[in-house]
């Protein structure tokens, strides 16, 4: 009986190094609210470097759009975002702020009429 669990163990065991995506698969990550390292440890090909190079990206220039986006981070190419695009999220609340313009400020000509007398 001993001798059966061995196989079952070593057919287990074989079948996870021939397709290791069944056991360790990414999944989705919004970029957007990600750390670098969620990023990294989600994302293939995606270094700690990579990973802290997007966050830097979305801290100076706001969230990204689209995954398509990634390729505007220096060291992030069209293969790398191929290889994660069914894992890239980008959250709808954030990308449609990033979209609205922003509030204009009241110029200072505008001011309050005077009172008449």
């Amino acid at each position: 009986m001993f001798r059966h669990s061995t196989t079952l163990v070593t057919l287990i065991a074989g079948a996870a190094l021939q397709f290791p995506g069944i056991i360790a698969q990414a999944g989705p990550v919004n970029i957007n609210t990600a750390d670098a390292e969620t990023l990294s440890r989600e994302l293939k090909g995606i270094g700690m470097k990579r990973a802290e190079a997007i966050v830097e990206y979305r801290k100076k220039f706001g969230p990204f759009k689209s995954p398509d986006e990634l390729a505007l981070v220096k060291g992030i190419g069209p293969s790398a975002i191929q290889k994660n695009r069914e894992f890239v999220r980008i959250d709808a609340k954030t990308a449609a702020a990033a979209t609205k313009p922003a509030a204009k400020p009241v110029a200072e000509t505008q001011r309050a009429a005077p009172a008449k007398r």
